[in-house]
């Protein structure tokens, strides 16, 4: 069945419905303005000449003029709609791509933006020459009936036989240039991929004198973009120069038809001329479609991704009616969680059920590789399940931007993105709010005095990524963030990684103030002083859940005791994973950071 949303685009385009509608009426317009030239010859060969009336040419001539007048203002007029159909398009579905794009990337790890660039592939199409063509195409029988039915029907057959003519050499432009538009675009998809992934890595390139190996690799990939794109730009321009000598031949043509025709007496001498102008007109917007055809099948293609886009990719979800933050509690529950990634047999998360009270704090430890990342991403609302669930209060953590998600869970994570904004622009989220509530998460999370020896304070640009701050002050703004507006639920990812021991202090006065405040907190953490103040542990071992407790729980049966240490954790009554035979087993490694 078809995804509810698949044909969004569709609806977009239809929402356009009455600009379009106007361009429409505006081409009728046009093409009969387009008359007066035609006209105008005719009178002055057949009327004017013979007659030697001054005045009849110079009224003629006034006439043709104000056609022509109102003939470039209707085109400008079309012009302006169809920009303005451009730009509802633009508004329509530019939001709800990005969103796409975010749900794609927290999905898949597709970083990409193409979907922008194909959303503006759609949108200077539909304000380009391309779809003037478009309008203009349907007239062409109009063109044709007045040469047959006005002149003469043998100029009728000719330019019905030059229109059939250029339609096939436009169906077959159509065949001989849609695959290799398709390959060109994923080559240069590839291409602009690897130097994306380079820039990113620029630092690591710069250190280990990997630029010349690197640019071998890319220059292979910009090669095969670049060999593609020129084959299909000789396609086109070979089809589109054989077009033009054939118009023009036409044109030609039909002149030399006309001229017999007048010898025969069976035409009078304006209709040759006549002739040659209205079959240029009829013929242009086949030749302008053909020209346009590489554009055309470029945006055919983007308007194809966008939908696929749009159809996998869930809506952006707003918060309900009477969602409140004060409504919603902190407690977090997590029930048969098991994530798998494409392509991977074995799952990251496997199984994995447990129940954090309201104001409680997590530690969630384990080797490398246990999945302690995947499951913080998944508590926090960013990575949906691939089956189970997690319910924060009474809400279930979706698949996108929940209801409960953004003001009720604060996040950070392992590599802490900031955005080319100010300090406190980012640690407010982008939401509207007073300077004295950005402060109060600052000063939560002990960064106040480190932001105000900024150069500007809170008001400080920070540059792509963070790239004016260290590590350790991205990690800091990081944390401001994620206590930004009282969240109930705070999901930590490894929080001290850049952090001195100004930044350990603080971050411990942090997660001290959110326990007294009641906010349920989850950590990720290598490092056993900074999980000290943990009220239980979560232990994850190869994507299952090996315990689950309290301190003293999870030391008692992961330290080096005698054999019956084991029963003696039990006894306190510590839960242990039923995916492992219902008892708690000893790691089979050592672990990072034991509690």
């Amino acid at each position: 069945m078809a995804h509810p949303l698949a044909d969004e685009t569709i609806a977009a385009l239809t929402a356009c419905r009455r600009h379009f509608v106007t361009a429409a009426a505006f081409s009728l317009a046009l093409n009969v303005l387009y008359l007066a030239a035609p006209l105008y010859m005719m009178q002055v060969y057949d009327r004017v000449i013979s007659s030697g009336s001054e005045m009849t040419l110079f009224m003629l001539t006034a006439v043709t003029l104000g056609a022509f007048a109102a003939l470039a203002g209707i085109d400008r007029a079309r012009t302006s709609v169809l920009s303005a159909a451009s730009l509802r398009l633009d508004r329509l579905l530019a939001g709800r791509v990005f969103a796409a794009m975010m749900s794609r990337a927290v999905e898949t790890g597709d970083k990409q933006s193409q979907a922008l660039r194909d959303l503006d592939t759609c949108r200077a199409f539909v304000c380009g020459s391309g779809l003037n063509a478009v309008f203009d195409l349907p007239w062409l029988p109009l063109y044709i009936l007045i040469i047959g039915l006005g002149l003469h029907p043998a100029l009728g057959w000719f330019a019905l036989f030059c229109a059939l003519a250029l339609a096939g050499l436009a169906v077959l432009s159509e065949v001989r240039v849609r695959a290799l538009t398709s390959d060109v675009h994923l080559r240069n998809q590839v291409s602009y991929g690897w130097a994306e992934a380079s820039l990113r890595n620029a630092n690591a390139v710069q250190a280990m004198s990997m630029m010349p190996g690197l640019l071998r690799r890319w220059s292979r990939e910009r090669a095969r973009a670049i060999g593609s794109q020129h084959q299909l730009t000789a396609r086109t321009s070979a089809m589109s120069a054989l077009v033009r000598f054939l118009r023009m031949s036409m044109q030609s043509l039909v002149l030399g038809l006309g001229a017999w025709l007048v010898i025969e007496r069976a035409a009078t001498p304006g209709s040759i001329f006549a002739a040659s102008l209205l079959l240029g007109r009829a013929l242009q917007p086949i030749e302008q479609l053909i020209g346009q055809w590489q554009a055309m099948l470029g945006a055919r293609s983007a308007f194809a991704r966008l939908n696929s886009l749009l159809s996998q990719q869930s809506a952006w979800v707003a918060p309900r009616a009477g969602t409140a933050r004060q409504h919603i509690n902190g407690r977090l529950v997590a029930e048969e969680l098991c994530y798998r990634v494409h392509g991977r047999p074995e799952a990251i998360l496997d199984g994995i059920s447990f129940a954090v009270e309201p104001g409680e704090s997590v530690g969630l430890i384990g080797p490398s590789g246990a999945g302690k990342s995947t499951l913080a991403r998944m508590l926090a609302g960013a990575v949906a399940p691939t089956s189970g669930s997690v319910r924060l209060g009474e809400e279930e953590l979706s698949r996108s931007l929940c209801p409960a998600g953004g003001t009720g869970i604060g996040y950070l994570p392992q590599e802490v993105e900031l955005f080319a904004d100010t300090v406190g622009a980012n640690i407010s989220r982008f939401e509207t709010c007073s300077e004295a509530e950005i402060e109060h998460a600052a000063q939560i999370a002990g960064a106040h005095e480190m932001i105000l020896g900024l150069p500007q304070g809170y008001h400080t640009l920070i540059g792509e990524g963070g790239a004016a701050l260290s590590g350790g002050m991205r990690q800091r703004i990081g944390l401001a963030r994620a206590v930004f507006g009282a969240p109930c639920l705070v999901v930590l990812d490894e929080p001290s990684s850049n952090l001195d021991s100004i930044g350990d202090d603080a971050l411990a006065a942090c997660i001290e103030h959110l326990q007294r405040r009641g906010t349920t907190v989850v950590m990720v953490s290598h490092r056993p002083a900074s999980t000290r103040q943990m009220h239980k542990f979560i232990v994850l071992i190869e994507g299952r859940l090996e315990a689950f407790g309290s301190r003293d729980d999870i030391v008692a049966c992961f330290a080096p005791k005698a054999n019956g240490s084991r029963q003696q954790a039990s006894a306190k009554g510590m839960s242990a994973a039923p995916a492992r035979n219902d008892r708690l087993v000893r790691p089979r490694q050592p672990m990072e950071g034991r509690a």
